[in-house]
């Protein structure tokens, strides 16, 4: 089993540099970055984590420029979003960002993605919140065009191009791996239709393992390979006897959350997640 972090970087955290040398020193596989472009004032949409939403969901910094930081001072960790609101994105401009990033950070991105809660929010970038996970079914599909067709073009109900030139490909073949965020079952289904892996969020939607079984047979009849599908949860509780039941029922990865503190603050947690890792992973 993986172990990954995640966090929102913030202008009062520790750097995105300081946090990929410290990550990679300390052998995690991974590093998540959230995205939220801003939060409307009015909060009609309830946040899903409980009633007071914190201050970080404001002050994020752009996902892919963190994440190209992080990229200059490692060279083994894997990156990621985790997750990036590909329905407040366009899709030609964000088919650039994934493969800018896969390119200098040697083949280490990976994409996760979701729907979104925040209904006023997206709504804000022009995106309907009732069509908005088959807009990010076509805008994924209109990427992967785009990342391995020379002369690439989609035409779908809401995302609709003729052919384009974009180069240069993603340094991995056919394209980085996309991760579905959501819960069981809409989540999974969406991973499986379009997804490399599914990423539900620790404690939102029951014991994730239960739904292990149903989740393959469910990629089984939809003709994927269910070995070929990570299941990583997010925000996965950090107590041992969690995370290791989490290993014995074959998640792929846990993506374990740190609080958006400075360098003095961060090190000594990610020194505690290590010890789980090493007992766990």
């Amino acid at each position: 089993m993986h172990f990954g972090l995640t966090i929102f970087p913030t202008e009062y955290s520790i750097s995105m540099i300081d946090l990929g040398r410290a990550i990679e020193e300390r052998g995690f596989e991974s590093l998540w970055v959230s995205e939220h472009t801003h939060i409307p004032v009015s909060r009609k949409s309830p946040w899903p984590g409980g009633p007071e939403l914190p201050k970080m969901y404001c002050d994020t910094l752009d996902p892919f420029v963190a994440l190209a930081s992080a990229a200059s001072v490692t060279s083994r960790i894997k990156l990621a979003t985790g997750i990036c609101l590909i329905v407040e994105r366009d899709p030609i401009h964000t088919a650039k960002l994934v493969t800018s990033v896969d390119q200098v950070s040697d083949g280490r991105f990976m994409l996760g993605i979701g729907g979104g809660w925040n209904l006023e929010e997206m709504e804000n970038h022009g995106t309907r919140p009732e069509s908005r996970f088959k807009l990010m079914r076509e805008r994924v599909e209109a990427m992967k065009a785009i990342w391995t067709q020379d002369e690439a073009e989609y035409h779908g109900e809401l995302v609709d191009f003729d052919p384009i030139y974009m180069w240069p490909k993603p340094k991995q073949k056919p394209h980085p791996p996309i991760h579905l965020g959501g819960g069981f079952p809409g989540g999974a289904r969406r991973a499986i239709r379009y997804g490399d892996g599914w990423m539900p969020i620790g404690g939102r939607d029951g014991d994730i393992a239960e739904h292990l079984p149903q989740f393959h047979e469910m990629a089984r009849e939809a003709g994927r390979d269910p070995k070929t599908l990570e299941v990583s949860i997010f925000a996965a509780k950090p107590e041992a006897d969690v995370l290791a039941r989490h290993r014995d029922a074959g998640i792929s990865r846990v993506v374990l959350m740190l609080p958006p503190a400075p360098r003095d603050e961060i090190l000594p947690v990610l020194d505690r997640y290590a010890s789980f890792m090493n007992t766990a992973s």
